[in-house]
């Protein structure tokens, strides 16, 4: 079965999304855009740069963390009032059971 971003998202979390190269980056803007997400403004996924962080949201976009996020991703477990889920996209989409970071 094949894994989705859809499925990532759950109720009262923040997902970020762990990209850590290239191929990951571009495969998961793929993704994004096939399954229907888009920047917040409307832009599609494959036609921005990917970041090594991205956000997913329930919305069903997808939004760059900035230097904050960096840090909430390095050094926190909750952003606000939400659980922070951190996701190791080649782990998930592998079929590695330990994708949660």
């Amino acid at each position: 079965m094949k894994k989705t971003i859809k499925s990532l998202l759950k109720e009262n979390c923040r997902v970020y999304v762990y990209l850590p190269n290239k191929n990951l980056t571009r495969q998961f803007m793929e993704n994004a855009e096939a399954e229907g997400f888009s920047f917040g403004d409307g832009v599609k996924p494959t036609a921005r740069e990917c970041d090594s962080i991205m956000a997913v949201n329930e919305n069903m976009t997808i939004n760059y963390v900035g230097i904050i996020g960096h840090i909430a991703f390095e050094n926190g477990d909750k952003i606000g009032d939400k659980r922070l889920l951190k996701i190791n996209y080649e782990r998930y989409i592998s079929g590695d059971e330990n994708y949660i970071i």
